[in-house]
């Protein structure tokens, strides 16, 4: 990937591999990494390693946040169910 840039937080690892799977369904090369946004708030409780930040090529920033707004408003087609 080009320059990488952070387009959203997710609270632990299963959420952005989630996330990620979902972008990449749609064409966006995406990864995720341990940050330090809320460090101390869960310190001593099993949290599946914290916040971790997805981050996508630069260039695809703008369709990335287009994708995780519609998905936040649930407004996705699945293209496979329209052809039954």
């Amino acid at each position: 990937m080009d320059d990488l840039v952070r387009v959203t937080y997710v609270p632990n690892e299963v959420t952005a591999d989630l996330v990620c799977s979902f972008l990449r369904a749609e064409g966006i090369k995406c990864a995720h990494r341990v940050t330090n946004v809320g460090a101390g708030s869960w310190d001593g409780v099993p949290n599946m390693g914290g916040a971790r930040e997805i981050i996508v090529g630069a260039g695809d920033v703008d369709a990335a946040l287009a994708i995780l707004a519609a998905a936040e408003q649930g407004d996705f087609e699945d293209e496979d169910a329209s052809q039954v």
